[in-house]
């Protein structure tokens, strides 16, 4: 069992990588091209809306419910059952999507009030206007790409990991194409971004067609209120959006208070926050994709024991490569924003504001690891209540986080009180795990196997270890800015090989063997 959880997650891990390196092409592409200014900060939240609500919808609320509704229903072995109830629920979203599409196209100006509103009360209506007009390009996304999600919970149901994970790809494609093939050749270039959205959104969902095909379960929509299984997974959904989303909200509440901060304030937090989205979208979400299929296949067995150890299972993989990636970005954070993005328009003061928002996001890496290894432990048993109250608190505690740490800085002056929003996010995601963490121990959901303390200890020797070696090694910032593009490729190259030796042998030497740890009765560590 163990063997087939750590090739699906490799297989995810491996086109999720192939994705987030075309994914940093594109950002030094932006960044090249457009900088860190007004125009781009009205994309960015253009962008952020549609794909804001693609992740509250698609894939955290829908996918989280339905995932299990589906798995349920393939277990009892009525392939008809199965087909029927993927048409119905194509159906049911997609009439449910193209209304949200029309009204989202609609009120655009007031949904950038609503998300940007300093967009409009500090910073001048044009920006606003450009945001709003950018936006009504950009949300038909949100039709696909759910459209799209649907897809890939169904293969990822079949086993089919490979497609839904590759598919991220082409919207770094399309992007990339649109700002260096079509910007040059518009009146404002930074729309080209805006159409390049859309693009990728359609591509996306016609990529994973004929793969649906092959495996039978192509969708034919169709309509029926009293369907028990859309019922059911509708029922899921409604506390599942909020559940399954906490930290999207957190980052969009950012990005409103930072649209009253200095211009730049949204890209800056916006290129911090996609290095971190780095290890989180190449480890954290792939557990979390290839382990709701087995925890809702364990749950409908009736296999409480089982259930137990996939958590704990993900839970080690999950902080074996949270943690050192959390040091790594701390510790590097200049060097890496300086080496993928200070180039063109992007000057040395976006770099330095850059680096303290990705510090203080780096801070909550293994907290947004861990909430997504921990909340399919409850969405696997139907149980969507849970989370939600778990993240109703976290994003009080993000708001109040806010009201201390950034209302403060703004008010004195501070240079950068953009990274006080990064930072308030990351303690709440911290508190977001540590509860749903606690809430399935106590529960009885989760027992944890022997080793744990053990294995804590071998982690932080390897981590302190690792940092260590990168504050001796890493130059001063201001080398950094002097070197050309492929010595600082080179020496970040060199400097994250070495601490990843580092971190992995003295994990070897202290005796950790992960490769042993698995999902079966014996208890073996």
């Amino acid at each position: 069992m163990s063997k087939k959880l750590i090739k699906s997650t490799a297989i995810v891990s491996a086109m999720t990588i192939l994705s987030r390196v075309l994914g940093f092409i594109r950002d030094i592409v932006l960044a090249q091209v457009f900088g860190a200014k007004a125009a781009t900060d009205a994309f960015f939240v253009a962008f952020k809306i549609p794909n804001f609500m693609r992740r509250l919808f698609a894939e955290g609320a829908f996918a989280q419910s339905f995932v299990p509704v589906l798995s349920e229903t393939k277990a009892a072995g009525d392939e008809q059952a199965t087909k029927d109830l993927v048409d119905h629920v194509s159906g049911t979203l997609g009439l449910l999507l193209l209304v949200i599409t029309v009204i989202g196209i609609v009120l655009a100006p007031v949904l950038i009030m609503l998300f940007a509103p300093g967009f409009i009360l500090s910073q001048g209506e044009e920006q606003a206007v450009l945001a709003s007009t950018m936006l009504r390009i950009t949300f038909p996304y949100l039709l696909f790409i759910s459209l799209t999600a649907l897809a890939g919970g169904i293969l990822n149901t079949y086993g089919r990991f490979a497609v839904p994970a590759f598919t991220p790809v082409l919207l770094n494609v399309c992007m990339i194409s649109a700002a260096v093939l079509l910007a040059p050749r518009m009146d404002n270039p930074v729309m080209a971004l805006a159409w390049g959205v859309l693009a990728a959104g359609i591509a996306q969902l016609l990529f994973q067609l004929p793969f649906l095909r092959q495996i039978g379960m192509l969708p034919r929509p169709r309509l029926r209120r009293s369907h028990a299984g859309v019922s059911k997974i509708m029922k899921l959904m409604l506390p599942a959006i909020f559940g399954s989303s906490v930290a999207q909200i957190n980052l969009l509440l950012d990005t409103v208070i930072a649209s009253f901060l200095a211009a730049g304030s949204v890209s800056w937090l916006y290129y911090s926050d996609r290095l971190v989205e780095f290890p989180l979208g190449v480890f954290g979400i792939a557990l979390a994709t290839v382990i709701l299929p087995s925890l809702s296949s364990r749950h409908a067995e009736r296999s409480p024991e089982m259930f137990s150890m996939t958590l704990d299972w993900a839970l080690r993989w999950g902080l074996l490569i949270g943690l050192p990636a959390t040091v790594g970005l701390f510790l590097l954070a200049a060097p890496m924003i300086v080496t993928l993005f200070q180039y063109g328009e992007f000057n040395a003061d976006a770099v330095a504001m850059t680096s303290l928002s990705l510090m203080a996001y780096s801070l909550g890496l293994t907290g947004f690891i861990l909430v997504k290894v921990l909340v399919p432990g409850f969405f696997a048993r139907q149980d969507t209540r849970t989370p939600v109250r778990i993240g109703i608190v976290a994003v009080a505690a993000n708001m109040l986080l806010n009201i201390v740490i950034v209302v403060p800085m703004a008010m004195s002056g501070a240079t950068a009180p953009h990274a006080g929003l990064a930072l308030a996010t990351s303690c709440s995601s911290i508190i977001n795990a540590s509860l749903l963490f606690h809430t399935l121990k106590k529960k009885g959901i989760f027992q944890a196997r022997k080793g744990w303390p053990l294995l804590l200890m071998q982690m932080g020797m390897a981590c302190t270890a690792m940092a260590l070696f990168i504050l001796w090694a890493k130059a001063d910032i201001g080398q950094w800015l002097e070197w050309k593009a492929m010595d600082r490729v080179w020496n970040l190259s060199w400097l994250i090989a070495m601490a990843a030796v580092i971190y992995i042998m003295t994990l070897l030497i202290s005796g950790a063997r992960p490769w042993r740890w698995r999902v079966s009765l014996s208890d073996s560590c």
